[in-house]
């Protein structure tokens, strides 16, 4: 199959495009126009949800692309999202709700790991769809997932996976056959379920804090709240060339500063706000004792002022020609227009103060997204004009608005128990159950008083013991029958799916899987068996080609077999003078002479040389290969120290999921 070339996208970047759905027999110059007022349409009604977002390092923004290397003329752009992913997943949802309320539109979204949907989702994927094979195949269309299917027994619809269907193609298909397209309501119900909570999202991932900062730079942030995000990004990958700017604080002097109400995303507060900073002792920046109450005020206005002295630092000073008003621009009365149809004003009386703050926020808006050109201001430049723009700022009414400042947040989400990361974990692999906060509340339905608490606690052991019991007899079966598995280059097939069968210390459900485990490979469960069974032909063709293969498998399988046993029996005749045999744990028998303990130095030393060599089979005891598989694990995961590794990642992979060490030893 040869693959389209892609185009390379950027680290930590999204990129989305709109196709008409239906182009039809339209001009380039209709087409063009057609898109263009559909921004503007769009935009128009997301604009309630992007005015008061917060962007990490790029924004959300719409332009019109013409034809170019087969791909249709379409409205799209990128976002670079840094270190906050949520502003990927909320470019998703914005996709979808514009294509449910534009139907004539079909959105493609990847980003530089290809088809991230398909990753998140990628317990419920068919077989056939890989990275492979998934090019231009996934849509967002109508509000839905979308993926072009490969003809099957129950329909010809699709492509094969062998081809790589182009974007009009692809639309086609997608035009004709929605109800064939859409995705299985496994893969969209994965999919939304990491979109849940938007759009009450956005304001549930802000953090108000109080901040000592100066004046200027409130009366910015009270302009452009969204140019927080440059400022600690400024602080958070500054270098030793943007402090020298902080040593004389020319933009914002520190005598100015007054306290104030801050809003951050949770993202851009924890990067404030983790880091360890000194200020220069000549820029007049001082922190008070770690004991004052507003210490972490006085710390994180410090880091915001020098973030946003290094933005100021960076650029020119603004030209003293004022710029024209949004109003002249022609764009601006039908985008109000739109703003209106969609309810952004929610019923405001025109002239009001709430309609003045809407109003300049839609404008802020306007020009950022809507009348933006190549030639955009820096964040820096941004920052002047606003000083040079704005009123001179009243320091002492500023002051005197700080008794009446709201409460800022709690910042205690910051804070993260083991059991709330496990917890966490726990939902994101499909909420598998915590056998420790199990055993933790059936502990506690247990207490009792005098005599009763004592048997109570006696029974309780013999419960642990036995469920430790089957907990080591699950390792060494999951383990067995991991290693049964036939796997290919694309990866190894895990004996137990996590997240749909949970794995309990239950004598009844622990029986149950250990009969799923053992019951061979027509039993395997995999993530494809879920909804697969158009897939069937694949299967027979695949294993008529490995019968053809059957009889010489067997002939060079008995030949590696012979000579791997040659080898091992030499291995075992030169280690037997060695004491790497004492760290295993041996089978014990009861033969006469024969002794199993292994730390014990051999009972025929003094046999002669042709002795010791006819007792060699009875030296050589066969190792207890079940309790040296858990030994080890366990050792292994207790090294761990509870932080994620190899032992508790492959136990988990397993679907087993040990409680914590109690043991203090």
């Amino acid at each position: 199959m040869e693959a389209l070339p892609r185009r390379m996208i950027e680290e930590d970047m999204v990129q989305y495009k709109l196709f008409l759905i239906q182009p039809g027999s339209s001009s380039s110059q209709q087409t063009e126009e057609r898109l263009t007022h559909l921004v503007e349409e769009i935009l128009a009604k997301v604009a309630p949800l992007l005015i008061q977002y917060i962007w990490q390092h790029q924004p959300f923004n719409l332009k019109y692309h013409p034809e170019k290397g087969g791909i249709p003329a379409h409205i799209g752009g990128s976002t670079q999202f840094g270190d906050n992913v949520e502003d990927e997943w909320f470019i998703v949802y914005l996709l979808l709700q514009i294509t449910e309320a534009f139907p004539e539109l079909a959105a493609r979204v990847e980003d530089n790991d290809g088809e991230f949907l398909l990753i998140e989702a990628a317990d419920y994927l068919p077989k056939w769809l890989n990275p492979d094979t998934s090019e231009n195949r996934v849509f967002l269309y109508k509000g839905e997932f979308h993926i072009l299917p490969c003809p099957s027994k129950s329909t010809s619809v699709g492509f094969s996976k062998d081809v790589v269907p182009s974007v009009a193609q692809a639309l086609e298909l997608l035009y004709t056959h929605p109800e064939v397209c859409r995705a299985s309501s496994k893969i969209s119900l994965a999919l939304k379920k990491r979109l849940e909570g938007y759009p009450g999202k956005i304001k549930s991932g802000l953090h108000r804090a109080h901040c000592f900062i100066p004046a200027g730079i409130a009366t910015v942030l009270a302009q452009r709240p969204d140019l927080i995000a440059p400022a600690v990004s400024a602080f958070y990958l500054r270098d030793p060339v943007d402090l020298q700017a902080c040593r004389t604080f020319k933009t914002f002097p520190p005598d100015t500063r007054v306290l104030t109400l801050v809003t951050f995303t949770r993202c851009l507060y924890a990067q404030l706000q983790q880091q360890q900073f000194t200020p220069d002792r000549r820029s007049g920046f001082t922190l008070p004792p770690h004991s004052h109450s507003q210490y972490k005020a006085h710390e994180l206005g410090l880091k915001l002022a020098h973030g946003f002295e290094i933005l100021c630092s960076r650029c020119r000073l603004p030209s003293s020609e004022p710029n024209a008003p949004v109003s002249c621009n022609p764009q601006w009365k039908g985008f109000m227009e739109s703003l209106n149809r969609n309810g952004y004003f929610h019923g405001e009386l025109e002239g009001s103060a709430r309609y003045r703050e809407l109003t300049r926020s839609a404008e802020n808006f306007f020009k950022q997204s809507v009348a933006s050109k190549s030639s955009a201001l820096s964040p820096g430049e941004e920052v002047r004009q606003l000083l040079h723009s704005c009123e001179p700022f009243n320091l002492e009414e500023m002051k005197k608005n700080e008794s009446q400042l709201p409460q800022e947040d709690s910042d205690s989400w910051l804070d993260i128990t083991a059991q709330d990361l496990e917890r966490l974990l726990q939902e994101r692999s499909g909420g598998r159950a915590d056998v420790g906060s199990q055993n933790s509340s059936s502990t506690k339905q247990k207490q009792h008083a005098g005599d009763a608490e004592e048997r109570g606690k006696e029974k309780e052991d013999n419960i642990e013991e036995e469920e430790a019991g089957y907990s080591l007899v699950a390792i060494s079966q999951g383990m067995k029958n991991f290693l049964k598995v036939m796997s290919s280059h694309e990866g190894a097939e895990l004996p137990w799916s996590s997240a749909t069968q949970p794995f309990t210390i239950d004598p009844d459900s622990m029986a149950n899987a250990l009969g799923r485990l053992l019951g061979g490979k027509d039993e395997e469960l995999d993530s494809d068996d879920l909804d697969d069974s158009d897939n069937d032909d694949e299967e027979e063709e695949v294993e008529e080609k490995e019968d053809g293969f059957c009889g010489q498998a067997e002939m060079k399988g008995t030949e590696t077999l012979d000579s791997l046993k040659r080898y091992m029996d030499q291995m075992d005749e030169e280690l037997m003078n060695t004491n790497v045999g004492q760290s295993f744990n041996r089978t014990n028998y009861n033969k006469a002479g024969a002794s199993g303990d292994s730390s014990h130095p051999s009972a025929r030393d003094d046999l002669p040389r042709d002795n010791k060599l006819e007792e060699k089979e009875e030296e050589i005891q066969p190792l207890d290969v079940d309790v040296n598989l858990v030994t080890n694990l366990l050792e292994s995961l207790s090294c761990q120290a509870g932080l994620a590794g190899p032992a508790s990642n492959l136990l988990q992979s397993l679907g087993i999921h040990l409680p914590p060490n109690s043991d203090p030893a």
